[in-house]
């Protein structure tokens, strides 16, 4: 029988940002804490924690909340962007999160949300028929003629690509 995943407390303060208790819930439910940057904004007057005021977001290619980056996880997203300062530089950067029982806010310790020093290593997964990434290679290769992009992604093998070729013309 599964277990039910309890309820951090600080989930009724129903924060609109990324925080400890979103985390403590993905990690209850066994996901890796690996997220991809879509794009970070500079924004003003933004509501945070019960306060106002002007910080860096972070919004993910993954369906979690947005995040709010402080300085210290700036200057490590600094060094995974080779250096840049400019948040328009990081997107599209993996990075993998975790739980910093240690941070302090106002005095208290409550813990915080922390970017692990070193990038994740990802491996590719083989692109594999009957999978809804097959289905996106096929019409990849039926609009572009080629698999270029899908293998910067993917692992695919020889024989694997020839069943998709065949596909895609059978398909087009």
């Amino acid at each position: 029988m599964k277990e039910k995943l309890k309820t951090h407390y600080r989930k009724v303060f129903k924060s609109d940002h990324l925080g400890v208790a979103d985390l403590e819930e993905l990690v209850e439910a066994k996901n890796p804490l690996i997220f991809t940057i879509d794009h970070v904004k500079q924004e003003y007057g933004v509501r945070v924690a019960g306060s106002k005021g002007d910080h860096n977001i972070a919004y993910w290619k993954e369906d979690i909340k947005p995040w709010v980056i402080n300085a210290g996880n700036c200057k490590i997203l600094k060094s995974f962007a080779n250096g840049s300062p400019n948040v328009e530089d990081w997107s599209n950067l993996t990075i993998q999160l975790y739980i910093d029982p240690s941070v302090k806010m106002k005095g208290d310790v409550v813990g915080g949300v922390r970017i692990h020093p070193n990038q994740p290593k990802l491996v590719k997964q083989e692109l594999l028929p009957n999978t809804t990434a097959w289905k996106n290679a096929v019409k990849a290769y039926q609009d572009y003629g080629n698999l270029d992009a899908v293998k910067k992604r993917m692992i695919v093998s020889a024989e694997n690509e020839i069943l998709l070729k065949v596909e895609a013309k059978d398909v087009g």
